[in-house]
């Protein structure tokens, strides 16, 4: 478990600078399909790389979803949780490091805060129903019926798109972990409203992983669980 806690931390610092970065090191010229194509190709880069060895979650949402679906254990899911933050932290300080070395203001280090004017019930939904989206095409492109060898590449569009749609009103986080990263230094509103941006993302990738199993049976012989039981029973 510990090589798949390292591959999830090195995915997720990637995931986190990469893409946070696209935002605030491109002097604003960097538009919302730029940033989305940014952690979209960092996540098909993830898991055509890191992803052979822990399947490239990245995202705690992800991982519970899994988890929920057995295809990860319950010790899988908590290191997994762990590696990710501490990987989206480490993403963050390198940004922040970044910053200041190029005498850049980090007052934006790409944290994720609700649009002016949009409600804290509204961010919340729409949170929920686009995390709700890409995990489930996650679970049925990583399910029993789908494509290993395109898996990556669908996933990275996905996020793509997701950010398209809600980049400019919520920041498109989708993920708890690249949530925190940004938060733990940007502080103020980054960090008041982490509570949204970590419930909701769960929320989403559990209706995910219901909707996934019971309504679109993608989960016997799904890549991972037998893997998973194995290492159990080990």
């Amino acid at each position: 478990m510990s090589k798949k806690a390292i591959a999830e931390a090195i995915g997720t610092f990637a995931l986190v600078l990469v893409g946070t970065g696209a935002a605030v090191l491109g002097d604003g010229q960097a538009g919302i399909l730029a940033v989305g194509l940014a952690f979209g190709l960092t996540v098909v880069a993830m898991a055509y790389s890191v992803g052979t060895i822990s399947g490239a979650h990245l995202n705690p949402a992800v991982s519970l979803a899994m988890y929920l679906n057995k295809r990860l254990s319950l010790s899988g899911l908590i290191t997994y949780i762990i590696a990710q933050l501490v990987g989206a932290a480490a993403g963050s300080a390198t940004l922040y490091f970044f910053l200041t070395q190029a005498g850049r203001d980090t007052t934006n280090i790409g944290a994720t805060v609700l649009a002016e004017g949009l409600t804290i019930p509204g961010g919340f939904v729409i949170e929920v129903v686009l995390t709700f989206l890409f995990v489930l095409v996650i679970m049925t492109a990583t399910g029993r019926n789908g494509n290993p060898h395109t898996a990556g590449l669908i996933i990275g569009l996905t996020l793509t798109a997701m950010i398209l749609v809600g980049g400019n009103i919520t920041g498109a986080s989708y993920n708890p972990a690249r949530s925190f990263g940004p938060a733990l230094f940007a502080g103020g509103a980054a960090v008041s409203q982490l509570w949204l941006y970590t419930l909701a993302p769960l929320l989403g990738g559990a209706l995910a992983a219901v909707v996934a199993k019971h309504v679109l049976d993608t989960e016997e012989g799904a890549p991972g669980a037998e893997q998973e039981k194995a290492e159990t029973i080990a």
